[in-house]
């Protein structure tokens, strides 16, 4: 298992991580949920990635009771939680958000669910317009100085967002957050690719991606010569009313997939290794429903040295969505 540092920070981070969003807790037992925990500890994962809002906290039950029994030495795994969306269905004023009073609280409640004494990661899960960025920020540096957390970072804010939390930091002398959960594959790339460059170079941003298969759509399932003309059909339809259906996404894929074969290796491998390739992703969050689905997914190291520069430049060719860099 390679190991990469998250951004400037002296934490290494495996590259590639389990996550547990709308597996653990509820589309998965927790037997099997335990078997994939393992099955990924044993590669070497260190990182496992969860949030409040999972299976409305039950994920991270989940994940606690797991990491209880089986009793790994602590500076061998990494656990992070996020706040935002609050852990109930419909969260009453103070439940969700970035203010101090949820921040904190969440914090207690996630370090009661995984029975940690500390959280490795801490992630706004997205931003707060309501909160400001410098109430954020102080209750982050607080949380760490109390050794509640380690290290604290964003999901899905801007580039201005976050360079406001530096500044800020900067400013008052606080710690900073170091990383950033953007979505990142493919076919979905603006943020990382464009956007954060100017992060990446001024503050050292690590980056912990998620969706790296685009929800499935990467994975060539969907083009499968097994599956009926009813199932394909059924797949696009649920594709299409998450917006990740579009025809000009679909034709990208069904080429990627035709280059995958020639390349001898599966469309999952060549998703999974082109997030690989770029050295500002720090980790790939790597979901999985089955053991079989996760053991094929780690193996995607083995088909790593296909992906040469002229195999790079055929995929942008397919891909046409390299995004323009902005010059002032």
């Amino acid at each position: 298992m390679e190991y990469r540092r998250l951004g400037k920070s002296g934490l290494q981070v495996s590259a590639l991580s389990l996550g547990s969003w709308v597996t653990f807790g509820h589309q998965i037992s927790d037997d099997v949920a335990e078997q994939l925990m393992i099955k990924a500890y044993e590669a070497g994962v260190n990182f496992f990635d969860n949030a409040e809002v999972y299976a409305h906290g039950k994920s991270e039950i989940v994940m606690g009771n797991i990491l209880k029994k089986m009793n790994w030495d602590r500076d061998t795994w990494m656990v992070s939680s996020k706040v935002f969306w609050g852990r109930q269905a419909n969260p009453r004023e103070n439940q969700r958000g970035l203010m101090r009073k949820h921040v904190v609280e969440a914090c207690h409640a996630a370090l009661k669910r995984l029975q940690v004494e500390y959280l490795d990661m801490y992630f706004c899960h997205r931003p707060d317009i309501n909160t400001p960025i410098a109430e954020t920020a102080w209750t982050m540096h607080n949380l760490i100085t109390q050794g509640k957390i380690l290290y604290w970072g964003t999901s899905e804010w801007t580039a201005q967002q976050i360079t406001e939390a530096h500044y800020w930091c900067e400013k008052h002398n606080l710690i900073a957050p170091v990383m950033e959960q953007p979505q990142y594959n493919m076919l979905h790339r603006k943020f990382v690719d464009r956007d954060y460059l100017p992060l990446f170079e001024n503050f050292g941003l690590g980056t912990t991606i998620w969706s790296p298969l685009a929800s499935g759509l990467l994975t060539g399932k969907y083009f499968d010569e097994k599956q009926d003309d009813k199932t394909r059909f059924d797949l696009m339809v649920w594709l299409k009313e998450r917006s990740l259906g579009d025809m000009e996404k679909v034709e990208k894929v069904k080429k990627l997939h035709t280059l995958s074969k020639e390349l001898g290796i599966s469309l999952t491998h060549l998703a999974l290794c082109w997030c690989l390739k770029n050295k500002n992703v720090s980790t790939v969050i790597l979901g999985a429903s089955k053991v079989s689905q996760l053991e094929e997914n780690l193996k995607c190291y083995d088909s790593l040295p296909k992906l040469t520069d002229e195999v790079m430049v055929k995929i942008e060719e397919i891909l046409q969505n390299k995004p323009a860099l902005v010059v002032y």
